[in-house]
């Protein structure tokens, strides 16, 4: 990246300033290149002469000056000035750009991709919604982020897996399999009152009939336990089903399907608390097992296993919290990750701190653990908040946003905040096809650059031994500028683990297209403009390459026409 050049550029300049005692020694910070804050400062700007000040004790500006004085001449260069208060601003030549447009186009539908992640393992686990009703909203902000990140991890080198965790253990799969039998049997023609505590929502009846319609009253000529807890798993597998397929129509695919109850069959949990017990870090109150939370800088100790007077069924005693300090050591030390990402809602904000606490209670590096918590989703259509489905009666499904804006405008939409900001989501704005619409003005631009290929193939025109140099008015040079950007945008997003980067990215490229297609012509039936065209087709070629490759990483398609 150019960036990086320059900072090598900057950090053999400090060396030389050195070696000429014009400088003092001592030892060179980690140098920062940032983009230019105003185009007319430059391309990129270091501040490190504020940062030496102090060991170099002269003025910043002094430092800079001096620095830029042993910059030697490079290609990508065009000047390095340096302003107040010590910045030392580089402007990158159009020669050098314009040569850019080769390297972007010899990697093809692979620029941007990066290799420093290569040699780690990564998984990330999202969406995990439990399996007792249609995914909401929620899940489609989490499958957007989760799936995205993935993505642009797999760019960055990382071989990535994924996984959707299925909770279904504890005692939600029994109030479950209670509401499905109540309106089961009420569907069979037998009186039997819905639960107090049962899921509520016209899907369990859904549910209910189609059992009744595909496999009759068997479910109840068996003793009622029995037949709640199968019910129970019979309705999850149907919930899991429809997942599979919404988040399918999402693009999002999982590599794994991981139960919870794995976690407690295989003995795995039992294995790891008698470890806390031996470490002294779980007691008994209550009749209660708890773990020992402030040891680690935690407010409140919390329940591992809750007490026989409260959970009479045994396999439901375990907490949420358990299964954590299994699913942890499942994934660092049983699977061998090297990273394990979790994304989260809001709604699990205050179980983080206890993830972390378990994570070191049993010895493992917290740095190899990492959850994502996103925040909700505000949906509004012109101005008012809309809040009710019409198939769950109190919520609004994944299914229903996908029917009214469509996959492309769900996977971009929901990704163009970070994850710790609320989310609102204008399903008007979302439909629209104007420039108004983000989604539909990048789409827009894709298209517009597939229409000018094919006019050029039906004209025979082709960038067949184009010259770039000729690539030198200002709205190519600033396309090209915002193509290179694309590799920063990856590593941004994947060390930061911030995919929300990726539809600014992709809107400023559009944008910088957009700002080209009015001012520069790409086809010409001059045979004097013959060789421009060469090179502007070339520049079109790869634009259309980087924005494909910008908006898969978001699982957005590419259209070729719109």
């Amino acid at each position: 990246m150019i960036r990086d050049h320059i900072a090598q550029l900057t950090r053999g300049a400090i060396v030389a300033a050195q070696a000429a005692g014009e400088l003092p020694p001592f030892d060179i910070p980690t140098l920062t290149i940032d983009r230019a804050p105003r185009p007319e400062w430059g391309d990129y700007s270091a501040s490190v002469a504020m940062k030496l000040a102090s060991v170099a004790r002269r003025a910043p500006l002094q430092i800079a000056q001096t620095i830029a004085k042993h910059l030697d001449g490079d290609a990508a260069i065009a000047q390095a000035q340096t302003a107040p208060p010590g910045f030392i601003n580089f402007t990158l030549a159009p020669e050098w750009l314009a040569r850019e447009v080769e390297r972007i186009d010899a990697a093809g539908e692979r620029f941007g991709d990066l290799n420093f992640g290569t040699g780690q393992r990564v998984q990330v686990e999202h969406v995990s919604a439990n399996p007792v009703g249609p995914l909401t909203v929620g899940s489609a902000r989490n499958g957007a982020l989760g799936d995205s990140l993935a993505r642009v991890l797999r760019a960055a080198g990382y071989t990535v897996e994924t996984e959707y965790y299925i909770n279904d253990a504890g005692s939600q799969v029994r109030h479950f399999g209670e509401s499905v039998y109540a309106l089961y049997a009420q569907a069979a023609g037998r009186g039997e009152p819905f639960p107090e505590d049962g899921y509520k929502g016209a899907y369990i009846a859904d549910y209910a009939r189609e059992i009744l319609q595909r496999e009759g009253t068997k479910y109840l000529e068996m003793p009622r336990a029995e037949a709640i807890r199968a019910l129970g798993r019979l309705g999850i597998e149907m919930v899991l089903a429809e997942a599979r397929a919404t988040l399918a129509r999402m693009r999002v695919e999982f590599d794994s399907w991981f139960p919870e109850s794995s976690l407690h069959g295989s003995g795995l949990f039992k294995k790891l608390l008698q470890q806390l017990r031996d470490k002294d870090l779980t007691y008994e109150s209550e009749g209660a097992v708890w773990f020992a939370a402030t040891k680690f800088g935690l407010e409140k100790d919390a329940v591992l296993i809750r007490s026989a007077a409260v959970i009479p069924e045994e396999n439901e005693r375990p907490s949420y919290l358990a299964s954590d300090v299994a699913y942890v050591w499942n994934k660092v030390v049983e699977r061998k990750f090297d990273r394990a990402i979790y994304v989260w809602g809001a709604d699990h904000q205050g179980d983080v701190p206890r993830v972390y606490a378990i994570t070191k209670a049993l010895g493992l590096d917290v740095t190899r653990v990492k959850l994502l918590v996103y925040q909700h989703v505000l949906l509004k259509r012109g101005g008012e908040t809309v809040r009710m489905s019409k198939r769950a009666g109190e919520f609004i499904t994944v299914e229903e946003l996908l029917d009214e804006i469509g996959p492309d405008a769900v996977r971009f939409l929901l990704i163009t905040r970070s994850a710790d900001s609320t989310m609102e989501l204008d399903l008007q704005l979302a439909k629209e096809q104007s420039d108004e619409n983000p989604v539909y003005y990048v789409q827009y631009a894709h298209a517009r650059i597939a229409s000018i290929l094919r006019h050029a193939a039906e004209v025979g025109a082709t960038s067949e031994g184009a010259d770039v140099s000729l690539l030198q008015h200002p709205a190519e040079l600033d396309l090209i500028r915002t193509m290179l950007r694309f590799e920063e945008v990856v590593e941004l997003a994947a060390t930061r683990l911030e995919p929300h980067h990726l539809p600014h990215y992709a809107s400023d490229l559009a944008a910088a297209f957009h700002a080209f297609y009015r001012q520069c012509r790409v086809l010409s039936s001059d045979p004097a403009d013959a060789e421009m065209t060469k090179a502007r087709l070339k520049l079109v070629g790869a634009t259309k390459r980087v924005l494909a490759h910008a908006l898969d990483l978001m699982g957005v398609a590419a259209p070729e026409s719109m």
